[in-house]
C-alpha cells in the first residue's frame, strides 16, 4: 500500500491494498465456510493432525526471526522474557504488556538524559480504544471493533497479531476453542496469501459471514487510511528518534507475547511424539528454505505425513 501510494497516489495505495487483500480473503472465506459447513475438520481430521503441529513451527521460526532482528541487546531480551512470564503465568492483558514493555525501554535508554523525565507516548489511542472495548455494542459491532484494535496495535507481520487475537477470541470472549484457533492458522498456512488472513476465520466462527467481513475490515482498515491520508505523517514517524526506543521495547514485548501464543499452540497441536517430529521436521525445512511458497509446500507435505501416519501407523 505504501509503495502504491508512492506510484499511484492515493488510488494507487488504494487498488495495491485491495488487489493484496481480496484474493486471499476470499480463498480463506472459502475454506473457512467449508471448514464450518461442511465439518472439515471432523472429516479430514487425518490432514489437521499434521497442520496443526506444523503451525508450531511457523509460529517458533517467526520467533527466532523476529529476535534476531528486534532482540539486539540484554535489556530488549530480559523485556520478551518478562513479557512471557506476565502473558503465560501472571495473565496480563496484551496492550498493558506492551505498553510497559515500551515505556521500560524507552526510560532505560534515556536513563540519565535531559529527556529521562518525559517519555514520548502518547496514551490517548490506548486510553480510547479500553472505553472502545466497554461500550456495550451489536455482535457484528464488536468483532469489527477487535479487528481494529488488533490493526492498530500491532505492527511488524502477521505474528504480532496472533497473540492479540488469541486472547480475545479465544480467552476473553470465547468465540473460538484454542483448536479452532490453530485450525485456522493452519488453513491460512496452505494458502498463497498473507498469514494475517486467519483473521477472516476467526470473525466468521465469531459471527458468520457478516462477522468474517467485519473482522477482515477492522483489522485492514489502518492498513489502508493510514498510507492513504497520513503517508507524510507516517515518514516523520519513521524518521523520528524519540519513539524508537518506545516502538522497540514494544517490540520486545510482542516477542514475549508471541513466545506465550506459542506454548499455548504447542499444548494443542503435539499430542504425541509423531506430531513433534512433524514439527520439528516443519522447522527445519522453514529455517533451510525461503522461497515464496515454502511455507504453503511444508504446511501441505506436514498434512499430507500426517495423513498418511494417521491412517497407516497410528
Amino acid at each position: 500500500m505504501y509503495f502504491g501510494r508512492l506510484r499511484g497516489g492515493r488510488l494507487g495505495a488504494f487498488l495495491a491494498g485491495l488487489g493484496f487483500v481480496l484474493p486471499g480473503f476470499l480463498l480463506m472465506l472459502g475454506l473457512t465456510v467449508l471448514y464450518v459447513e461442511a465439518d472439515l475438520s471432523g472429516k479430514v481430521d487425518e490432514i489437521f493432525y499434521g497442520l496443526a503441529a506444523a503451525v508450531v513451527a511457523l509460529v517458533v521460526r517467526a520467533l527466532f526471526r523476529l529476535s534476531r532482528s528486534f532482540l539486539t541487546d540484554v535489556p530488549l531480551a530480559l523485556l520478551a522474557v518478562a513479557a512471557f512470564a506476565l502473558t503465560a503465568l501472571g495473565g496480563v492483558t496484551f496492550v498493558v504488556v506492551l505498553i510497559a514493555a515500551g515505556l521500560a525501554y524507552e526510560l532505560w535508554t534515556r536513563a540519565g538524559t535531559r529527556e529521562a523525565r518525559a517519555p514520548g507516548l502518547d496514551l490517548t489511542l490506548p486510553v480510547g480504544l479500553a472505553i472502545l472495548a466497554a461500550v456495550a455494542v451489536p455482535l457484528t459491532a464488536e468483532i469489527f471493533l477487535e479487528g481494529l484494535k488488533a490493526g492498530l496495535l500491532t505492527f511488524g507481520g502477521a505474528y504480532t497479531v496472533i497473540p492479540f487475537l488469541q486472547e480475545t477470541s479465544v480467552e476473553a470472549q470465547g468465540w473460538l476453542t484454542e483448536q479452532q484457533f490453530v485450525d485456522g492458522l493452519a488453513l491460512s498456512g496452505v494458502l498463497p496469501a498473507p498469514l494475517i488472513i486467519f483473521s477472516t476465520f476467526v470473525g466468521y466462527l465469531a459471527g458468520g459471514m457478516a462477522g468474517g467481513l467485519a473482522m477482515t475490515v477492522g483489522i485492514f482498515l489502518p492498513a489502508f487510511v493510514f498510507p492513504i491520508f497520513f503517508h507524510r505523517q507516517l515518514v516523520g514517524l519513521a524518521e523520528n528518534p524519540r519513539i524508537r526506543p518506545f516502538l522497540l521495547g514494544v517490540a520486545a514485548g510482542v516477542i514475549g507475547l508471541i513466545a506465550a501464543v506459542a506454548v499455548d499452540i504447542a499444548d494443542t497441536s503435539i499430542v504425541d511424539v509423531p506430531s513433534a517430529l512433524i514439527a520439528l521436521g516443519a522447522f527445519a525445512a522453514l529455517m533451510r528454505w525461503h522461497a515464496t511458497l515454502t511455507v504453503v509446500w511444508v504446511m501441505l507435505a506436514a498434512g499430507g505425513v500426517g495423513a498418511v501416519l494417521q491412517l497407516t501407523v497410528l
